[in-house]
């Protein structure tokens, strides 16, 4: 019945309000750990919560008109947020280091027509961040397997249509890609710098990169005109240029731009807090983004927020309503769900400390 109720109060508002905001991001430790991170926008409250899936878990697919597709069974444990209670990951990590994340892809994404000959091969586009999790150990094997099933264009119950998403993936190693379903087919692109957000498509995004090749993280020297000698105002002249709006072209330019000017950090767990930080520069507070329908305005913010540290198989968020820092570590969440798909709360409400008193 409860989930009955937030997938009719989900539908309601996804057809009135934007969800088009995500930006993702990696970094790499000096001790070689990898750790991407991203944020999640909507316009409504998703109602995610950590979903924590055991190897040997079955799964089927999900056709339009209820049929059902590709049945497996996982081969690797895995953890991340779910949405609308669903026990389908849209950002999370396996226990072999892999990590994929689902972002929202409008106007492009386009999934395979449904049929007899391809129904044994297919799933929702929601579901496949499990499978990819659920079956591979590292990008190659992504890369080698990608397109071994079908998208199409499955009803989610709590919007009323199939989501357009497309999709990051990075292992421990480093590598990484991008997985699009465009013109009926998932294409695959190498992401060497690691980033991801919204639409247009990923190469799209590429090229357009080379429009700021400009950008440095080192201050501009000062000049000489004729008798006069300018110098910058303050810090900050070599990303004169910079795009700072919330659109995802900007978005793209922007996590490229800070995730190649940061320093390395020693540590995963210094890496961690290093990716939450730029994370920062990308948060939608509530009424930053918004536009109207129906004479209702209504507003895009920041959800949730996530890091992942693939050498040490942890997970770490925080949301909207609470700033604060969980983490998960996978092996022991695994272990204490003994074989069984467990759910971990999101929600929560963050406690003001009062350190009045708290002298030295």
């Amino acid at each position: 019945m409860a989930r009955r109720f937030i997938s009719a109060v989900f539908a309601a508002l996804f057809l009135t309000q934007p969800a088009q905001a995500c930006t993702g991001l990696r970094l790499t430790a000096e001790d070689g750990a990898v750790v991407p991170g991203r944020t999640l926008e909507f316009g409504f409250d998703l109602h995610s919560n950590v979903v924590v899936i055991p190897k040997g878990t079955k799964f089927t697919g999900s056709t339009p008109g209820g049929g059902t597709g590709l049945s497996y069974t996982t081969k690797y444990g895995m953890l991340g947020a779910n949405a609308v209670g669903l026990p389908d990951i849209v950002d999370g990590i396996n226990d072999q280091g892999l990590y994929v994340g689902l972002f929202y892809f409008p106007d492009y994404a386009a999934y395979a027509d449904p049929s007899a000959e391809n129904a044994a091969r297919a799933m929702a586009p929601y579901e496949y961040g499990n499978w990819l999790l659920g079956n591979f150990a590292n990008v190659d094997e992504v890369k080698a397997n990608f397109d071994k099933v079908v998208l199409v264009p499955t009803v989610l119950e709590a919007i009323k249509q199939a989501p357009p998403v497309h999709f990051v993936v990075h292992d421990r190693s480093g590598k990484s890609v991008v997985i699009e379903p465009v013109q009926r087919t998932l294409k695959i692109y190498d992401n060497p710098l690691g980033v991801l957000t919204n639409a247009p498509t990923f190469d799209w995004h590429m090229t357009n990169l080379r429009n700021y090749i400009n950008l440095s993280a080192t201050n501009v020297p000062p000049v000489d005109l004729s008798s006069l000698k300018l110098a910058q105002l303050g810090q900050g002249s070599g990303m004169h240029g910079l795009p700072g709006d919330f659109t995802p072209p900007s978005r793209m330019v922007r996590a490229v731009a800070f995730s190649q000017a940061a320093l390395p950090s020693q540590t995963a767990p210094e890496t961690v807090l290093q990716v939450f930080h730029i994370l920062n520069a990308f948060d939608i507070p509530v009424g930053a983004v918004r536009g109207t329908q129906d004479g209702k305005v209504d507003a895009e913010y920041t959800y949730w927020t996530s890091v992942a540290d693939l050498k040490n198989l942890k997970y770490y968020f925080r949301t909207y309503k609470d700033q604060s820092i969980r983490s998960v570590d996978l092996p022991a969440a695994i272990a204490g769900a003994k074989g069984k798909t467990k759910i971990i709360t999101m929600d929560s409400k963050q406690p003001l400390q009062d350190v009045s008193t708290g002298f030295e």
